[in-house]
Order: structure tokens, then sequence, then C-alpha cells
């Protein structure tokens, strides 16, 4: 490799967060070469990586992709996992990967703590951390205990979603209404995952979930901080955001710091909130840690340069002047997952196609759509056309 400015190692192309880190990276005129385990994935058509890497991203084949790439760069390159699977990897052989990389993570206990929901959760509960009332599901008599003293609606999900989740299901969580059905439902899945874990429902809409992007340094430094909020996510109740918008929150920023600072944290992070309508108060929902988020290019698109600040860092490079979150209103939209769910609102009588239509006003950033790399686009669409004619064959994908 010739390139005397270093590259981003951007690690699971195959995925929103890839394909929109990668744009981010090659917009700020740093190269990139992506690895993805699906060259065939939509995003995995974007024009703005020099270098397209194929390997199995969920194992250590992706160290050993990493070990044959670094001795061929000219400078240590900065990783930029985009998954669970990807940050623990690369958290776990970090020192076969340092002379090459730069690896912005704090302690592996840290990463391991953080990824995995069951130990953070548990970490949650011993230092007081704002997690609604929380049962862990290893047996039948665990769930007839939680049957017993949650409060319904309850939330039923695994810590992390294995492939035996995945086979029987495309649901990443539960809404259960009462005690009867979380034990039906419990019988129905326990052995799909190891554990699984029952929360209280924390009332209030998709508006109530608050969003806080951040980045620390070595030193545990907050040097970008961003606050966020759904409009809508896909599937609806229990999904992901598909629609949102810049929304400064300090009570959500202030406790997203204090929670990352108290383990020393280094690298990217974010933790999801939401709102309780009743009480007012702000419950964790996940943290998501070492990695970009779907919410990072909301930031972006405020110009808040997220991203950009933690590649600058890693190199000793002159920080971006645009760190501090300002009055921007730029929405965040992944457009064909927003129409799923605001035609499901509108089945639902939630939601008029006209109000759908008005919150669309203003500025938007797409995340999948570019004028200037259109291509994960149309074979987005191409597979959604797919799933509808063909259901089995394309969600294969």
């Amino acid at each position: 490799m010739q390139n005397k400015t270093p590259y981003a190692i951007v690690v699971g192309l195959d995925s929103i967060t890839g394909l929109q880190t990668s744009r981010i990276l090659a917009q700020r005129g740093v190269p990139v070469i992506a690895i993805t385990k699906d060259p065939g994935h939509y995003c995995c058509q974007t024009n703005v990586c020099e270098q397209i890497l194929t390997t199995d991203t969920d194992g250590e084949e992706l160290i050993v992709t990493l070990e044959k790439l670094g001795p061929t760069l000219k400078e240590k390159a900065v990783l930029f996992p985009c998954s669970d699977i990807c940050v623990l990897q690369i958290s776990r052989y970090r020192d076969r990967l340092q002379n090459w990389f730069h690896v912005a993570l704090p302690a592996a206990e840290i990463i391991e703590m953080m990824v995995d929901k069951v130990k953070f959760y548990r970490s949650a509960q011993e230092n007081g951390w704002p997690i609604s009332e929380t049962y862990f599901l290893s047996s039948r008599e665990d769930a007839e205990e939680a049957a017993r003293k949650l409060t319904f609606p309850v939330i039923l999900k695994p810590p992390y979603r294995p492939d035996e989740w995945r086979k029987n299901t495309k649901e990443k969580a539960f809404k259960i209404a009462d005690a009867n059905e979380l034990l039906a439902v419990y019988d129905r899945t326990h052995k799909w995952a190891d554990i699984l874990i029952a929360q209280e429902w924390i009332k209030g809409t998709d508006k109530n979930h608050v969003t806080c992007n951040c980045y620390f340094n070595s030193a545990s430094e907050p040097l970008v901080v961003f606050t966020s909020r759904k409009l809508r996510q896909w599937p609806q109740k229990t999904g992901q955001g598909c629609f949102g918008e810049a929304f400064f929150d300090e009570a959500v920023s202030s406790e997203t710091v204090r929670i990352f600072q108290s383990v020393n944290f280094h690298g990217l992070a974010y933790i999801e909130m939401k709102r309780d309508e009743q009480s007012g108060k702000y419950f964790i929902i996940e943290p998501n840690v070492g990695r970009p988020t779907g919410r990072s290019a909301t930031a972006e698109a405020n110009g808040v340069e997220l991203i950009y600040t933690m590649y600058c860092d890693a190199i000793g490079q002159a920080l971006p002047i645009n760190r501090e979150q300002k009055e921007a209103k730029v929405k965040w939209i992944y457009f064909r997952q927003d129409v799923q769910s605001a035609l499901a609102s509108w089945r639902h009588k939630e939601l008029s196609l006209l109000e759908w239509w008005r919150s669309l006003r203003g500025q938007k950033w797409d995340a999948v759509f570019s004028w200037n790399d259109q291509a994960p686009f149309w074979y987005d669409l191409w597979r959604a056309v797919q799933l509808l004619v063909k259901p089995r064959k394309a969600h294969s994908r």
C-alpha cells in the first residue's frame, strides 16, 4: 500500500453502520479498506472503499486477515469494527494487532461486560445505573419467578441473537402482556439461547427513546458527546430506529458520560435510554461500545464529527473543530424501513399518511441513498422486491 495517509479499516461493511462509517471517512479524505463477511450484501456495492476484503468477521479468521494486511500498510491504520462480535474479536486479540493498528478500546474486561447484556445489566444492578426491573432466565423456575414478581407488560429478549435465534424468528425481542404469555413465550424460545432476559416495559412512545453517542480519549475524556432521539423504529416497539433527529438532552448526556467515565472508557460509546411516561425517569435500554452505531451518522449529519474525531485522535492529528452539538435539526432516515414502519402505524391508526409525509420535511441524511454512491440503495431496493416475491430466498441474505 503506497498511501501515506493512515488507512481506516472498516470491519463489517455488510451493515448500515459499516456503509455509513466508510462514507463519512472517505468524505474527509481518509482512505478506507473495508472487510466483509458477505461481499454480495447491498452495502458492499459502495464505491467509496479503496479495497474490500472478504473473510469470516465472526471468528479468528478476521484476526488472521488483519495480520496479513498489517505489514502491507505504510502507516499504522485505525480499526473501526462495526458489530459487537467484531469488537469482541479485536479486543480479545488486540496484542496480535497493535503493531499495525490503532485499537481504540478500553480494558478487555470492560468490553466483555458491556457487550454481554447479562453482564452489563448485572453491573447496572450492582452500581445503581438506571435500568428497569430485570430478571435473568436460565430455567423454567426462573421464568416462573419472573412471572410472579414482574409488573407487566415486559420485554423478553436474548443477550444477543445467536444463529438458532435468527433461524427461528426475525424479532429482537418480544413484548409480553401477562404472566401466562411470558411462560408460553419462554417455553417456545428458551432453546434458542443460553439465557433470556425479562425486563419491565418502559411506558412511552418511540420519541421517548433518547440516544447518546460519545468518543472518549485514552484518558477517558469525552471529546464528543451527541444526543438524538428516535421518531420511528422498525420493527415497531422492539426494533431499531429508522427515523430520528438531533435532540439535546442534558440528563441523558450527563448520565452517559458518568457511566462510561466510571469504568475508564476509551473509544466510541453509546447508550440508548427511554423516558418513562409516568415517572419521567430515564432507564437504560442498552449500550453499544467500541464501534459506530446507526445514530453516529445523525451526529455527522448535524455537523458533529464523531467518527473523524476518533480517527484524528488515534493517529495523533489535530482534532476537528466541529465537535460540539449545535441547534441543527437534520433528520436521519433509513427510507425503506421507515416506509414499512409508517405503513404499520397507519394500519394500527397510530399515524396518518399525511402526518408521515409532513414528518419528512426539512433536511435529511439517508442511511443508504447517496447521489455519489447509489448502488447500495438500488441493491437494497431490489432485495426488498425479492423479499416480497420470494421471502425465503431473499431473507437468506
